[in-house]
């Protein structure tokens, strides 16, 4: 198993009508000690802030071509406390209803999280946003640069 760390970004700044896009960082070091670097930019969606989060994470895992232990940064403290807190626990074994306040929202995103997570040994790592941590503001500029991009995606878990 090799190790990877992934930083993601979901930007709302970039489109000046709101939501942005999302980046993705992933890091590794191959066989013979190399350090390499991978971006994945997306143009601006349409869609919300914690649907471009749950993007950024589900992109730099299904980039992985094999078993990685995986350290998943992001500024997003809900999605990683889904997992540090263990709601996702929760919510699946509540077949994805977190109790009163009604159902998990973002259900096709979480589902699609937990399977490209399958192969993998994720830790997730929470790096608040805007605190002048390098890689954060890293992927925050991935992440601008994808939301100013010329493609506005409709993201299709987006109701109308």
């Amino acid at each position: 198993m090799g190790a990877v760390s992934i930083f993601t970004d979901g930007a709302a700044r970039g489109n000046p009508d709101g939501p942005g896009g999302y980046g993705t960082i992933l890091q590794y070091v191959d066989g013979q000690g190399v350090m390499h670097e991978k971006e994945i930019s997306q143009g601006y969606l349409q869609t919300t802030n914690n649907r471009m989060e749950l993007m950024a994470a589900i992109a730099g895992l299904e980039a992985l071509n094999r078993p990685c232990l995986v350290d998943l940064y992001s500024d997003s403290k809900y999605l990683v406390d889904a997992f540090n807190q263990k709601w996702i626990e929760n919510w699946v074994k509540n077949d994805w209803n977190r109790g009163r306040s009604g159902p998990v929202k973002n259900i096709d995103l979480w589902k699609r999280l937990l399977k490209a997570m399958e192969p993998h040994k994720v830790n997730f790592i929470w790096v608040k946003g805007h605190d002048g941590h390098p890689e954060n503001e890293r992927c925050d500029k991935l992440a601008v640069k994808a939301a100013i991009g010329q493609d506005l995606i409709e993201d299709e878990g987006l109701t109308h």
